[in-house]
């Protein structure tokens, strides 16, 4: 049996080697892939996170963990959906419309896929119009907005009301975010919820999905 435990760990300190391996042999061994999902990768990334949280690991320990978690991810997606299992949810995220600033994002949506959540990366400068055709393209249960300049706030407010006009605001829940972004700014636009920090926006997600 492989040690689902050591795969965690793995994750954690960001041993990329390490976690390919142990996922490898727990495939091979005949670990069930929802197992190796959420008692290793989840279960570690959800330690990231609350160091993270506790001021105990820094962006650049995230990123390393986040990258371990992916490279296990690559050998474990196909076996997860040749399982039939499902993920979480399915989220889009991007940095709204005139705003090319990405680092915030990429990490939400490195956090968000170690939670076990589909993530559909839409990338930066990404129009209203566009967050609305992919909420019906990807089918999505959460759209997260990142804006990190104040003059590119506005573009989240008009990506609500994009999705207002389309017929769309109840089938998706906003989570927004970013550093001049907050719960003051989600509540007077209509988001469901602002995440100060990656971590917290796992915890969001988490809340909104389940709804």
């Amino acid at each position: 049996m492989a040690d689902l435990n050591a795969l965690a760990e793995a994750i954690i300190s960001g041993n990329q080697q390490e976690a390919v391996r142990i996922t490898k042999e727990a495939l091979d061994g005949g670990t069930a892939p929802a197992d190796v999902l959420n008692k290793g990768l989840v279960a570690g990334m959800a330690v990231v996170g609350e160091r993270f949280k506790a001021n105990e690991f820094y962006v650049p320990e995230v990123l390393i963990a986040a990258r371990a978690m992916k490279s296990a991810m690559e050998l474990l997606r196909p076996q997860l959906k040749a399982a039939g299992v499902e993920p979480r949810g399915t989220v889009l995220i991007g940095t709204v419309r005139g705003d090319l600033h990405d680092i915030g994002k990429n990490l939400v949506a490195m956090m968000l896929e170690g939670a076990g959540y589909n993530v559909v990366d839409m990338g930066v400068d990404v129009k209203p119009e566009k967050f609305v055709e992919a909420v019906e393209s990807e089918k999505a249960h959460l759209i997260g907005l990142s804006a990190l300049l104040t003059t590119t706030m506005p573009a989240m407010k008009e990506t609500i009301e994009a999705l207002k006009q389309a017929g769309m605001r109840d089938k998706v829940a906003v989570l927004i975010g970013g550093a001049p972004v907050t719960q003051d700014y989600a509540d007077e636009i209509g988001a469901d919820a602002y995440a100060p920090d990656a971590a917290s926006a796992v915890d969001m997600a988490n809340g909104l999905v389940a709804k």
